[in-house]
């Protein structure tokens, strides 16, 4: 018997009897599902210290559990110094297992640790079915060491979903634990 994550079973057992209720489907395969989670960090400073690269690739890979990679300027900002190719960023996508542990440890202890946090902002979907939130602070989460920090910068998480409208999506966030804000 192989290893389910606990946020992926509680899923096939009880989230999608619940949007299937709430939503009316006639097929199973319409049920909305959660396909990625995109994790990305831009490092605008990195132009001038080559090192702040390396240590956002390290720190977004210590976060998700998968190895994260650079990413690459597409074209020539003379008013930045940015040339075509620099690095400029860093992202990993997570799919499967890894992508349901990282949503359940965003959930239950990153997103607490927030000061002053009353749920996240329920104006990031993009009319599609996907949210997009940012996180100010990367010390929220656990697994980094506040003492090897050097500076502190944020983080953009893109939750891509199959559902078509931003209703289907919520709903099916708002069940997989996502504490959106009440209106």
């Amino acid at each position: 018997m192989s290893y389910v994550p606990k946020l992926k079973q509680e899923y096939n057992e009880k989230i999608k009897a619940a949007l299937k209720k709430d939503f009316d489907y006639n097929n199973p395969m319409e049920i909305p599902k959660l396909t990625k989670i995109v994790v990305s960090k831009g490092v605008g400073e990195a132009v001038a210290d080559k090192k702040l690269i390396d240590q956002a690739v390290e720190e977004l890979t210590t976060i998700t559990g998968q190895r994260a990679v650079a990413t690459m300027s597409k074209k020539d900002v003379a008013a930045f110094k940015l040339r075509k190719g620099m690095p400029i960023g860093a992202k990993v996508t997570l799919r499967g297992s890894r992508m349901y542990e990282f949503l359940d440890r965003l959930v239950s202890m990153a997103l607490p640790n927030v000061r002053d946090f009353n749920g996240i902002n329920p104006q990031g979907f993009d009319g599609r079915g996907n949210y997009n939130m940012g996180i100010t602070e990367q010390i929220i989460f656990p697994e980094i060491d506040i003492d090897r920090v050097k500076r502190i910068s944020g983080m953009d998480i893109a939750f891509v979903t199959t559902a078509h409208t931003d209703r289907e999506a919520k709903s099916l966030l708002t069940e997989l634990g996502l504490p959106f804000k009440k209106n």
